[in-house]
């Protein structure tokens, strides 16, 4: 779940940039890339390579006009259900686990404030109409705060760099 945060962070970072490297061609890298600790070696060296061997930039053949697709919403982009958790039987079996339990909770609370309705006045103690209550109500908060972890965990999940 932390990893996605990290991955979900990267993927609208890497889009930025990837426009920025379009906006001065792939031959001027430096001017859109700081590259100055000892990890970024790897990525001078393969920019490098593909200036010496392939002129800056991969033939992509016809695929590739040298223009980016428009950019898509930030919900698009850090999408996780279609892009990971459908793919992912670990998550995938998480993500029917936690819609099963969000359904059940609210079905627990429709049938406790059914019961409530549905018996007379005296027939049930005050404590026990009370219990009901406080039960059906968190049952009902409980699956409205699963349906917002799935939601946050499972579909989307905005970062914001300035905030973190």
């Amino acid at each position: 779940m932390i990893q996605n945060l990290i991955v979900d962070s990267d993927l609208h970072l890497l889009r930025i940039q990837e426009m920025n490297l379009m906006e001065v061609g792939p031959l001027n890298w430096q001017k859109a890339c700081f590259v100055p600790t000892k990890a970024d070696t790897n990525v001078v060296a393969c920019r490098k390579w593909l200036k010496k061997y392939a002129g800056g930039q991969l033939d992509w053949g016809t695929k590739f006009n040298g223009s980016l697709p428009p950019t898509p919403s930030r919900e698009q982009l850090m999408d996780r259900y279609w892009s990971h958790v459908v793919n992912c039987s670990s998550c995938s079996g998480a993500y029917k686990g936690f819609n099963a339990l969000q359904i059940s909770l609210q079905v627990f609370s429709v049938a406790l404030v059914a019961i409530m309705a549905a018996t007379k006045q005296g027939m049930l103690p005050v404590a026990a109409r009370n219990t009901l209550a406080v039960a059906a109500i968190s049952c009902f908060v409980g699956s409205k705060w699963l349906a917002h972890f799935i939601y946050k965990n499972f579909h989307f999940h905005d970062y914001n760099h300035a905030f973190k």
